[in-house]
C-alpha cells in the first residue's frame, strides 16, 4: 500500500467529517492518536475538546446555542488499563465497557450499528490502542446507504511501522447526503517528532471553515506516559 501525505489529503477532503489516525512516531518510541471533528451547522460547530482524567469530552462552547446534543457530545477518547480508546461517538463507553466485561474490542461494538441520522446515516469510527503499541480500527457503515443493513470492518495492526500510520475517517467528502468513507484506511506517513507538530500539521490542513476541535497524544510505549495537545476552534 502506498504511503500518502497526511497534509495533502485532509487539503484536498473540505469534509472528511470525523477522522482517527493511529500510529507510531518516526523513531519507534510513541504510539500516536488523532482525533478531529468537524461541523456544517451552527450546532456542530458549537462544540470544544476538554481534557478528562483520562481522555476527553466534547462541550458545548455556547450552551444557550446547544439544540440537540444527540450524537455530538459525548467521549471521544477514554483509558482502559494500558489501552486507549477512541471513537467518534458514544460507542467509546461502550467499547470501555465491554472490555471491563472481558469482550474483545469487536464483541463490544457488534452491540452498536452506524449512527441514526438519516439519511447520512454516518459510520461510527473506532479505534484502540493497546500498550506495546499495536492497534486495530474499525468502522460500522450502513450498506450503501440502506438502514436496514450494516456492515462491520475491522482492520488490525501488529508491530507498526516506525513513521506510519492510518486514517480513516467518516466522509470521502462533502455532498448531500454525505458520501461514507470507502475502503481501508489510509496509510500516511507519520514524520512529526512531537504530538505538537503533529497537532499543528494537522489543524492547518483542516478545511478553516468546517473544523472544529483536535486531538493528539504520543504515548510513550516503555514508560506508558503520554503528552497531549487540544486545539479548539473556540476557546474551551
Amino acid at each position: 500500500m502506498k504511503t500518502l501525505d497526511l497534509a495533502q489529503l485532509l487539503r484536498s477532503n473540505p469534509y472528511p467529517g470525523r477522522g482517527i489516525v493511529l500510529g507510531r512516531s518516526a523513531d519507534d518510541t510513541k504510539a500516536v492518536i488523532a482525533y478531529f471533528i468537524m461541523g456544517r451547522s451552527e450546532n456542530s460547530r458549537n462544540r470544544v475538546f476538554v481534557e478528562t482524567p483520562d481522555g476527553i469530552r466534547t462541550q458545548a462552547h455556547d450552551p444557550s446555542k446547544m439544540t440537540d446534543p444527540s450524537l455530538i457530545i459525548y467521549n471521544p477518547v477514554r483509558v482502559f488499563g494500558a489501552s486507549t480508546i477512541v471513537t467518534n461517538g458514544d460507542q467509546t463507553d461502550t467499547v470501555r465497557e465491554g472490555l471491563a466485561a472481558g469482550k474483545t474490542f469487536s464483541q463490544a461494538l457488534h452491540t452498536r450499528t452506524f449512527e441514526p441520522d438519516g439519511p447520512n446515516y454516518t459510520p461510527r469510527i473506532s479505534g484502540l490502542v493497546k500498550k506495546e503499541g499495536d492497534y486495530v480500527l474499525s468502522i460500522l457503515k450502513s450498506a450503501d446507504g440502506d438502514p436496514a443493513s450494516c456492515r462491520r470492518y475491522y482492520f488490525t495492526y501488529e508491530s507498526p511501522l516506525a513513521g506510519q500510520g492510518h486514517f480513516i475517517h467518516t466522509y470521502m467528502g462533502d455532498g448531500d447526503p454525505l458520501p461514507s468513507f470507502e475502503g481501508e484506511p489510509e496509510q500516511v506517513a507519520i514524520d512529526s517528532k512531537t504530538p505538537q507538530e503533529f497537532a499543528q500539521l494537522i489543524w492547518d490542513n483542516l478545511n478553516e471553515d468546517n473544523k472544529v476541535s483536535l486531538f493528539v497524544r504520543y504515548i510513550d510505549i516503555m514508560t506508558g506516559s503520554w503528552e497531549t495537545v487540544i486545539l479548539n476552534k473556540h476557546e474551551a
